[in-house]
């Protein structure tokens, strides 16, 4: 009786086994450094760049080791955390705007665990610090876009109906149509009616004048408003996915603004680089003689072997179609010059859109033109007289191609005049990311050096020390050989929730660290079942050996009906949850499950080991 078969035995060791070699990387604590990377993909890190980085930190007596590179990123490992963010600050004076440092963490995991898929947890934001950003976005630019599109409606209208004298004017916000009769008039407002049906408007006389003034309705500007936070907020989640950055938080505060925590600082140069940048496509056609002079523009070259082939950079304001129509965007090289490319699939407006707009004009060129908008930050001191930071966002434009239209385009084409494979990956990660609806700039941008996560690391570790300590002191003290069997399945408990976290890259926060203390005590709450249940058939006189099985067999009910219920209040919390309260989800959910495999099977070998097979005369219980 009480006599595990040996594949029982075999495959506890197995689970435990492959439990403390993915528990195993997180001993290996990572090294404080700063990243060095550049603004944009075609900015290489050269030992150059990497030679005045380490001159500041000599400079600054910042103790350092581990200097390393290649062509996209630079890595410095420091000796102490306490330098990071002022190793980051001095390198980032010295280098400037056109290279992006951040503080980072450089794991130190053996490459024998790494090669076998063995890796530390992940560190939310509170633990290993990372980069906050409050992003705002431009919602007047959205409605003062579609002010534009419904003049040009307007304008076009009045052409095609040919209303003499009739004219229309923009300003405030406000749309002004002014006609001769109130013939004219009427067709306008039914034109306003039945085509742009957004419009509350209002008749006036003036001057002999027949007057229309029109605004869109707050329904409708609340729809814009909205549409473009929550098309901004799908492309920034889009790209952070796309980066690879773990456990982002990406989410709407207020009317119009966007909060993006990226937490662990594992390559947060990038992130940085690439969250902090807004781009866009615009394609746009050639000016030429029939183009009227408002309505053309120059736009300087992105590179000077465009400029030399090329020449000429003026274009129409009216662009073709924008990068908002582009479903899919993938890199790859152009077969006779093997330069890079990027290979560029529409939605279905805008394929019919470009496809009108080349079918009447093969053999005359469009511009493939960048917008990047980069933010600017400036010094000012507020009226208390502190220091404050004001960002703004500034539009950098500029023509990458220039191809002749050799035949009416569909939704498949390719974009080529890229400087290198970078820059093309670069392009292609925020095209299918998506486009932005509005332009964003930054309200606030916060660094969280891992200097406090470490000390909020410090603190749970020791809570979690506390109180496993106290319940290893209780559970020896009252139930004696079976209280060290709890124990040693309590300490394997753990192990195995680190690896799981580990394995399945869950990511560990402060209330996350809450959620291992509650599995600690819970974990014993199953032993303590079992033990009492075993105390009670001992009372009514049952033999040893059929008390202990008695024991685990009955107890087993009630330990699986009760951290069932608590399992689902952990999906619960996960499903509705957010950032700190998925943290404690995660942990008690997988706590749960670890739980329940140590206190029934771990702790029933062990007590197999001991009693198992054998006369017993009284059990230490």
């Amino acid at each position: 009786m009480n006599r595990y078969p040996l594949w029982k035995y075999l495959l506890i060791l197995v689970i435990l086994g492959v439990g403390f070699i993915y528990a195993l990387p997180n001993i290996y604590a990572p090294d404080p450094a700063v990243q060095i990377s550049g603004s944009s993909a075609s900015l290489k890190i050269d030992q150059k760049a990497m030679d005045k980085a380490v001159a500041v930190l000599d400079k600054g007596n910042i103790a350092y080791f581990g200097v390393e590179h290649d062509d996209l990123n630079g890595l410095i490992r420091l000796r102490q955390q306490s330098d990071q963010l002022k190793a980051q600050r001095e390198i980032q004076e010295a280098l400037g705007g056109d290279y992006v440092v951040a503080v980072n963490l450089a794991p130190t995991t053996p490459d024998w665990l790494l090669e076998m898929g063995a890796g530390p947890m992940k560190l939310g934001l509170d633990l290993a610090g990372g980069v906050h950003f409050l992003l705002e976005v431009d919602t007047p630019k959205v409605l003062a876009a579609e002010y534009k599109s419904i003049q040009e409606q307007l304008e076009k209208q009045i052409r095609s109906e040919r209303i003499y004298g009739a004219r229309v004017t923009l300003r405030d916000n406000q749309l002004t149509v002014v006609a001769d009769s109130d013939a004219d008039r009427m067709k306008l407002t039914e034109f306003m009616r039945s085509d742009v049906p957004e419009l509350q408007y209002e008749r006036a006389e003036e001057s002999g004048k027949f007057i229309v003034r029109a605004r869109l309705s707050d329904a409708y500007v609340r729809e814009k408003e909205d549409y473009a936070v929550t098309q901004n907020l799908t492309t920034l989640r889009n790209r952070v996915n796309e980066i690879g950055v773990a456990e982002p938080l990406v989410q709407r505060q207020g009317r119009n603004r966007i909060v993006v925590e990226l937490p662990g600082i594992q390559d947060t140069a990038r992130a940085k680089s690439i969250i902090g940048k807004t781009a866009n496509l615009e394609f746009r056609l050639e000016a030429n003689e029939s183009t009227l002079s408002s309505q053309k523009e120059s736009y300087p070259w992105r590179d000077e072997a465009s400029q030399r082939r090329f020449g000429d950079n003026t274009v129409e304001k009216r662009a073709v179609i924008t990068g908002e129509r582009v479903t899919n965007a993938q890199v790859g090289f152009d077969q006779d010059t093997s330069q890079p490319q990027v290979n560029i699939t529409l939605d279905g407006q805008g394929g019919a859109a470009i496809n009108r707009a080349t079918r009447h004009n093969v053999g005359r060129r469009m511009a493939v033109l960048f917008i990047e908008y980069k933010t600017k930050s400036t010094k000012y001191k507020d009226e208390n007289g502190e220091e404050q930071t004001r960002y703004e966002q500034v539009p950098e434009a500029g023509i990458i191609s220039f191809p002749t239209v050799q035949s009416a385009l569909g939704r498949n084409f390719r974009i080529t005049g890229l400087d290198n494979p970078q820059e093309a990956s670069e392009l292609a990660l925020l095209l299918r990311a998506g486009a932005l609806a509005a332009p964003m700039g930054f309200v606030e941008e916060r660094t969280i050096g891992p200097s406090l996560g470490a000390e909020n690391i410090g603190l749970g570790i020791k809570s979690v020390q506390i109180g496993l300590g106290l319940v290893l002191v209780f559970m020896l003290f009252y139930y004696r050989v079976f209280g060290l069997a709890a124990n040693i399945a309590l300490g394997t408990n753990l192990v195995l929730l680190v690896a799981v976290m580990s394995i399945f890259g869950a990511t560990l926060t402060l209330p996350g660290i809450a959620g291992i203390v509650l599995t600690v005590g819970m974990a014993v709450d199953a032993n303590v079942l079992i033990f009492s249940r075993i105390r009670e058939e001992l009372r009514d006189g049952m033999p040893a050996q059929s008390a202990i099985k008695a024991g685990f067999e009955r107890a087993f009910e009630t330990i699986l009906d009760a951290n069932l219920t608590t399992f689902i209040v952990a999906i619960i919390l996960y499903a509705i949850g957010s950032g700190s309260v998925k943290g404690f989800a995660v942990t008690l959910a997988i706590g749960i499950v670890t739980s329940m495999f140590t206190a029934v099977m771990v702790t029933r070998a062990i007590i197999n080991l001991i009693y198992g097979g054998r006369k017993i005369n009284k059990l230490w219980i």
